[in-house]
């Protein structure tokens, strides 16, 4: 059986838990890669003006109900955990500088 090594010379069966493997090769979680790009990307349709088709859709709600079980999770929900996690409040969108550093 073959072992995969990842970079920092670990193998599977060494049992290493990965929040130890990221901190040692200073990496992040992925989900905490995704949410910095969704709310950068949030940013940036923020900032532009009203009529930007971006802006519209955001905006756009879809009637009807859907099938059976769980709702499907909207971006706008996922927003605002996002800016809930993060302590904003969605206002400091407008400087672009300090909204980068804040995400």
């Amino acid at each position: 059986m073959r072992l995969l090594r990842w970079s920092c010379g670990v193998t599977r069966l060494d049992r290493i838990r990965n929040e130890i493997i990221r901190s040692k090769i200073k990496v992040t979680e992925i989900s905490k890669k995704i949410q910095e790009r969704r709310l950068q990307w949030y940013g940036h349709v923020q900032r532009r003006e009203e009529n930007y088709v971006g802006k519209k859709i955001a905006r756009l709600e879809v009637e009807g109900k859907r099938g059976r079980g769980r709702p499907k999770k909207k971006r706008e929900n996922c927003i605002n955990e996002d800016l809930h996690e993060k302590g904003l409040s969605g206002n400091e969108v407008h400087n672009r500088m300090d909204w980068k550093r804040l995400t």
